[in-house]
């Protein structure tokens, strides 16, 4: 019978582990649908990034009550995990509390997790309740609503389902119990089960011990279909984040190879490198994911859907369409549709759909003041910003797209060298005034 359950253990621990390195490789070549953009500079920075942002939290206690509870869960649900190494090695091996030979320790840390236990289970509910009863801004806007709201609750659930089991297994392991030490909350808990006899409390323990294993293998595979994807891609998506100054935009190089060319007065324009006439030429600007670059599809996947950029964001502020947190969904959106086309047709099969326009309108788009303000507030760096200037370009550049406004503005610059609509002969005429 032993070897049976352990054989069993081993069947569902390989196929939770196999489904989930199988969606890992699926996330891996939906990332790699985006141009190549070089990230590798200034490793200092991005490690220091890294271990600030990702691992010390350091953005999300902007918000201190938010903040305090979301470093208790993200602290919490880590550490208490790894308990889940004595459960695999238990069910493996058919052992029992493999590590209580550690003594003092093992009592100490199993202590410390049964309080974390409880903090996460407190932080979780109170997640829970701004969310469903005091229903915050940010989480009641019209664009967070259908599976992404009803995606936050289910990974709320999932979090109280497991602490719970966890501590309905510590109270309720009669060997641990009777060791009297490291058992700080569920020795409070273990009364409850003090009417049943022996072998239906070692029977709750095994169905708790069971469930927990199995709950935690479900959330893992959970995680691909879910915002919490951000637990493991916080930590690229910060390493991989842009290090120039928020104010500063890149160049197209064609582009700027062109202006320097016509700007050089000895550039000979006929001694440029030849052209390949068969070539496809490089598309200005971005209508669809595959012309996003690989950080900025990987941004889109890490987007914990917080809201906190729509709630600083001006344009959204002032009742107009722009929503930063619905850019980062829709253009994840998009990308499981694109991967969605490449499973069922081994690769791509153009669908006539594209990111711009059944995705994101141009009126979401010329609604953004560029300010930043979404880049900066985001706790994970991520840059709504960037794809929405790209996709700018592409209405720009590719379709000659842009607002009457800020046509008239381009005109008045190549006709007159300003903004305004005034002869050059007049431009310097502020300087006689007194």
């Amino acid at each position: 019978m032993m070897y049976i359950q352990n054989m069993l253990f081993a069947i569902i621990l390989f196929g939770g582990i196999s489904f989930f390195v199988k969606n890992v490789k699926k996330l891996q070549r939906n990332i790699n649908l985006g141009h190549t953009v070089n990230r590798s500079d200034n490793q200092s920075a991005r490690w220091k990034n890294m271990f600030r942002i990702a691992l010390g939290q350091s953005k999300m206690v902007k918000k201190p009550i938010a903040g305090f509870l979301h470093v208790i869960v993200y602290v919490g649900f880590v550490i208490i995990n790894i308990e889940v190494l004595e459960i695999i090695i238990d069910g493996l091996l058919g052992t029992h509390r493999i590590f209580s030979f550690l003594g003092g320790f093992y009592s100490f840390l199993i202590g410390s997790f049964e309080i974390l236990a409880v903090l996460v289970l407190v932080a979780v509910i109170v997640f829970w309740l701004r969310r469903n009863v005091v229903k915050l801004k940010r989480f009641a806007s019209p664009d967070l609503k259908g599976a992404p709201k009803k995606d936050a609750d289910v990974i709320l659930y999932f979090e109280i389902v497991l602490m719970s089991l966890f501590l309905i297994m510590n109270a309720t392991d009669l060997h641990f119990q009777g060791m009297n030490s490291g058992n700080v909350i569920s020795q409070f808990i273990n009364p409850w089960f003090k009417s049943l006899d022996i072998v239906q409390v070692e029977a709750i323990e095994r169905i708790a011990w069971w469930l927990h294993i199995i709950g935690i293998l479900m959330f893992l595979n959970y995680l691909y279909y879910s915002k919490h994807l951000h637990i493991l891609l916080a930590f690229p998506n910060t390493f991989f984040a842009d290090l120039n100054p928020k104010g500063q935009f890149d160049n197209l190089e064609s582009v700027t190879k062109e202006i320097k060319l016509m700007m050089d007065p000895n550039a000979n324009p006929y001694a440029a490198e030849s052209v390949d006439v068969n070539a496809t030429p490089s598309k200005f600007g971005a209508s669809d994911v595959q012309d996003l670059n690989w950080v900025q599809l990987l941004n889109a996947y890490t987007c914990t859907e917080c809201g906190r950029c729509t709630s600083v964001c001006p344009a959204n502020i002032t009742g107009k369409k722009l929503s930063p947190r619905k850019i980062m969904m829709d253009t994840r959106d998009r990308i499981e549709e694109v991967g969605r086309n490449i499973d069922t047709n081994k690769s791509f099969v153009p669908d006539n759909k594209a990111l711009l326009n059944d995705y994101i309108t141009p009126e979401e788009l010329w609604a953004c003041t560029s300010c930043n303000a979404c880049v900066e507030e985001c706790p994970v760096n991520i840059s709504p910003l960037s794809i929405i200037m790209d996709m700018r370009r592409y209405l720009v550049m590719e379709q000659s797209a842009a607002p009457q406004s800020l046509n008239a503005m381009m005109t008045n610059i190549e006709n007159n060298g300003a903004p305004w609509q005034y002869n050059q002969q007049d431009r310097l005429n502020w300087k006689n005034e007194n």
